[in-house]
C-alpha cells in the first residue's frame, strides 16, 4: 500500500463514527489535501469538551463557526462569546466567492450556503437582550474573582454571603450587598456577627465598597438583579435546528474579568441545575467559551478548583464546553486534561517563550508517523489545523493537519439595521427589558435599623420625661405652642423644614 492509500485509511478507519457527526474537513500530507481522509468529530464525543487554539488571524473564530453552524443543523443548541460582535453573520446566508470555491473544490464538496436561528445578548442591554444574575446567583467565589479580592477579603466575602443565607437575606443586586457590608462593618450588626461568625473590619468592608462603587461608575451595575437569565432559554430550537446563542462583549470588551466570570457563572447555574443525562447520542448544548485565557489569568485556587470541578462533573449533565485560546499553554493543565477534542491552528515561535510553548504544546500530542508535530504547528495556513479528537469509544484518534471545511453563514456581522429588527422581533429581548425590584435584603435591613433608631428614640423620650425638671419644661413649651399665633407660624415653619419627609418619594439607595 502506497503512503497516501496507508494514510486516507488510517484517516478513516480513525474518523469514522456510526451516529451523527461534524464533518470538520480532509486529511493534509505533504502539502496535499486529500479529499478522501475526512476528519469527523463524533456528536456522541462533544460532551467530553475541547481546545481550539492558534495564534492570532489563523481562523479559530471561522473554526468555532463552522461547528457552531452543524451543530444547529443537528438540533443542538450552542452558546457563544462574540468578541467583536462579528458573529452575528450566522443568522444569514453566506455568499460563495473565488476563495470558498477553491476550498470547496479541494473538499471535494457542494457549498451550500445558509443562515441559522441566532439569539442576541448583551450585558450592557445595548447589544442584545439583557443578561443579568443576581449577586446571590453569583455567589462568593466568583463575585470576588469580578471584584479583584485577595484571599482574606474573599473570606469576608464568603461569611456575608453565609450571614445572608442563615437570616433570609436576598442578595439581589449591589445595593443588597452594600447594604449587608454596612450593616455588618459599623452598622447594627456588627455585634451580632462578631459573636456568631467572627468580626469584620473597617478597612476590608470598606476595600470591598470601593471596588464595588467602581463596578458601578463603570456602568455596569446592571448585570446584578432581576430579572436575571433563565438558563432554560439557552436549549431553544426552531424549527428543528438548535438556537445559536451569542453573547455580544465588544462594549465591555475593556472588562475581561466581568464577562469571563459572567460565563463561568452561567455554566455553574447549569451544572448545579440540570439533571443528569448519562450518556446520550449527542449533547443538549455546547458552550464556546472565546477568551479562555482571561479566564485563568492571575486567579485564586479557590476559583481555579470551581472550574476544574465544573468541567469535570458537568459533561454527565450533557453539556460540552469549548475553550478558545491562543495557546495551549493559557489552560492550566488539570483543565487542559479533561479536554479530550483539539483543533490546534498554527503556532508561532517568535520568542523564547514561544519556543518554549512550542515544546509543550507538541508533547500533548500523540506521536505520528505521518508527521513531524512542531513543523507541522508552525506552517499550518489559515483554516487549517492540527486535530485529534475521541472517537465513540473514548479513544483518542489519529493526528492529523487538516484543511478545513467553509462556514455556510456570513463571515462577519450583520448590518446594524438588521440587528436592531432581530433584537426587536425577539421575545426574549422583551421578556429582559423587564426590570424587577423585589423586596430584598436593602429593604429588610433598611427597615431593621428605622424600628431600632425609633425605639431607642422611644426609650430616650421615656428617660427625659420621667425626670420631674423635663416634665416643667414641657408643660411650659406646650402652653407656648398652643397660642393662637404660635400655631400658625408653627405650622409653616414645620411644612417647611420637613415636609419633604412625609411626602412619597421614590426610595434612594446609599
Amino acid at each position: 500500500m502506497d503512503r497516501v492509500s496507508n494514510f486516507t485509511e488510517k484517516i478513516k478507519t480513525s474518523y469514522t463514527t456510526k451516529g451523527e457527526s461534524i464533518y470538520l474537513g480532509a486529511g493534509i500530507l505533504d502539502g496535499e489535501v486529500i479529499a478522501g481522509a475526512e476528519v469527523n468529530l463524533s456528536l456522541k464525543m462533544m460532551n467530553r469538551h475541547g481546545l481550539i487554539a492558534g495564534a492570532t488571524g489563523t481562523g479559530k473564530t471561522r473554526t468555532l463557526q463552522l461547528i457552531a453552524e452543524q451543530l444547529s443543523d443537528a438540533g443542538v443548541p450552542v452558546f457563544m462569546l462574540d468578541v467583536k460582535g462579528d458573529l452575528s453573520g450566522l443568522n444569514q446566508a453566506g455568499f460563495s466567492n473565488p476563495k470558498i470555491e477553491e476550498r470547496a473544490t479541494a473538499l471535494n464538496i457542494n457549498y451550500s450556503p445558509s443562515g441559522f436561528p441566532v439569539e442576541l445578548y448583551s450585558l450592557s442591554g445595548k447589544k442584545g437582550a439583557q443578561m443579568r444574575a443576581s449577586v446571590l446567583e453569583f455567589g462568593p467565589v466568583l463575585l470576588s474573582k469580578i471584584l479583584g479580592l485577595n484571599e482574606t477579603q474573599s473570606g469576608v466575602m464568603a461569611v456575608i454571603f453565609k450571614y445572608a443565607d442563615d437570616n433570609k437575606l436576598q442578595l439581589v443586586d449591589l445595593d443588597d450587598l452594600k447594604k449587608v457590608i454596612s450593616y455588618l462593618s459599623s452598622g447594627p450588626g456588627a455585634a451580632e456577627i462578631k459573636e456568631s461568625y467572627g468580626s469584620i473590619s473597617g478597612s476590608t468592608s470598606g476595600t470591598i465598597l470601593r471596588k464595588i462603587v467602581t463596578i458601578e461608575q463603570q456602568g455596569l451595575a446592571q448585570i446584578f438583579g432581576e430579572k436575571s437569565f433563565d438558563i432554560q432559554d439557552m436549549f431553544s430550537r426552531v424549527d428543528g435546528k438548535g438556537v445559536i446563542s451569542l453573547l455580544n462583549i465588544s462594549d465591555v470588551q475593556n472588562q475581561p474579568v466581568l464577562f469571563s466570570t459572567f460565563l463561568l457563572s452561567l455554566l455553574a447555574e447549569i451544572f448545579y441545575t440540570m439533571p443528569e443525562a448519562g450518556d446520550i447520542e449527542k449533547p443538549k448544548l455546547v458552550f464556546f467559551f472565546d477568551e479562555a485565557h482571561l479566564l485563568f489569568k492571575d486567579s485564586q485556587k479557590a476559583f481555579l478548583e470551581q472550574i476544574e470541578t465544573i468541567i469535570r462533573l458537568i459533561r454527565s449533565k450533557g453539556i460540552g464546553v469549548f475553550f478558545c485560546t491562543q495557546s495551549p499553554m493559557d489552560v492550566p493543565d488539570t483543565v487542559l486534561g479533561q479536554l479530550g477534542n483539539r483543533v490546534q491552528h498554527a503556532l508561532r515561535a517568535f520568542t523564547p517563550n514561544d519556543v518554549e510553548a512550542l515544546k509543550k504544546t507538541v508533547n500533548t500530542y500523540p506521536r505520528s508517523e505521518f508527521y513531524q508535530i512542531d513543523r507541522v504547528l508552525t506552517s499550518l495556513g489559515k483554516g487549517q489545523a492540527l486535530i485529534t479528537v475521541l472517537n465513540e469509544k473514548g479513544i483518542p484518534t489519529e493526528v492529523v493537519a487538516t484543511h478545513l471545511i467553509p462556514p455556510r453563514a456570513i463571515m462577519g456581522p450583520m448590518s446594524e439595521a438588521d440587528c436592531d429588527t432581530l433584537m426587536q422581533s425577539s421575545s426574549l429581548y422583551q421578556k429582559y427589558q423587564e426590570v424587577i425590584d423585589p423586596i430584598s435584603a436593602y429593604d429588610i435591613l433598611t427597615q431593621r435599623i428605622n424600628e431600632k433608631m425609633a425605639a431607642d428614640e422611644q426609650v430616650k423620650e421615656q428617660e427625659i420625661e420621667s425626670r420631674p425638671s423635663a416634665r416643667a419644661e414641657k408643660s411650659t413649651f406646650k402652653k407656648v405652642i398652643n397660642a393662637p399665633i404660635t400655631r400658625q407660624i408653627g405650622t409653616a415653619i414645620v411644612r417647611g423644614l420637613f415636609g419633604m419627609l412625609t411626602g412619597k418619594k421614590p426610595r434612594i439607595r446609599y
